[in-house]
């Protein structure tokens, strides 16, 4: 771990993290991470060593221009910390490229640093490509493999097998130390998910305000996601075959979501959308009009 700055007292942090590359459909995790970190204005304390981590003929460094000179800058993963945030504490964030080799060490390092600072809840982003439908809400799931995580926020357990990325490592590196570790996942349309997909950070930042009761600054997403639904729109309208296939995902999409549209399900979703803009506390009821 390389220091770059003194690391304040925090005040009960949770860390998130996102890293670039296979976890990162439409670039959707890592643009939520630095999404955050702009708007709660958050500063470098510490770096992995990227000697450590990464193959530079995969993740080359760059030449970069900086105060009238020239330097190399190196991929790696740095850790910010951000306070005074929405969340009533402060947060850790980690921000990275998904590393070469030594995932484990990696995974070791940063709870090394979680504990030394008190983190007590671990939150991963990432996007995957999926069968949806970029004219419908983009689907994010968030799970956990603890009993006590999912009971105190309302989350489901994940059936998946399969190939990982470094999100899952470092997520069940999370829950091995005992931490409250959420894997939050949003599915990003396959036919439009190698240019970044704003639409989807957007979703990812949504599931944070409902795990955390908040609501997050939102600055141009919401314009740039308009955007990019419009932009696909038109590729889609100009082919016949990617109109009808996008059409049959509507379609499909609307069927799943019916049985999700209960009274209970619209009132849960509705009180909390009341509690992340203050008009409802626990406790209370909603405020008249």
């Amino acid at each position: 771990m390389i220091e770059l700055e003194v690391v304040p007292e925090l005040h009960r942090p949770i860390m998130i993290a996102a890293f670039e590359g296979w976890n990162d459909a439409g670039e959707a995790a890592s643009a939520a991470l630095e999404h955050l970190a702009s708007i709660w204005g958050a500063e470098a304390v510490a770096a992995l060593d990227p000697e450590d981590y990464y193959d530079f003929q995969v993740n080359r460094p760059r030449v970069v221009i900086e105060d009238g000179g020239r330097r190399i800058s190196w991929r790696t993963t740095r850790i910010l910390i951000a306070q005074d945030t929405e969340l009533g504490r402060d947060v850790v964030l980690v921000q990275g490229v998904e590393p070469s080799f030594r995932w484990r060490a990696f995974a070791i390092e940063l709870m090394e640093f979680a504990d030394t600072v008190g983190v007590s809840t671990v939150v991963t982003l990432g996007a995957l490509m999926a069968d949806v439908a970029h004219s419908r809400p983009i689907p994010v799931t968030a799970t956990s493999d603890r009993p006590r995580t999912r009971d105190l926020f309302d989350l489901e357990q994940s059936t998946y097998e399969g190939p990982t990325g470094i999100v899952g490592v470092l997520s069940d590196a999370a829950h091995q130390v005992g931490l409250d570790s959420i894997s939050c996942w949003a599915a990003v349309p396959h036919y439009a998910g190698h240019t970044p997909s704003p639409k989807a950070t957007l979703a990812l930042l949504a599931r944070l305000e409902d795990l955390f009761d908040v609501t997050i600054e939102r600055g141009e997403l919401e314009e740039d996601a308009h955007a990019w639904e419009r932009g696909i729109d038109e590729f889609a309208a100009a082919d016949t075959e990617v109109a009808e296939y996008v059409e049959s995902l509507e379609e499909a999409q609307d069927t799943a979501e019916l049985p999700e549209a209960s009274g209970d399900a619209i009132a849960k979703e509705f009180e909390r959308y009341l509690r992340r803009r203050g008009h409802w506390g626990p406790g209370s009821e909603p405020a008249a009009d």
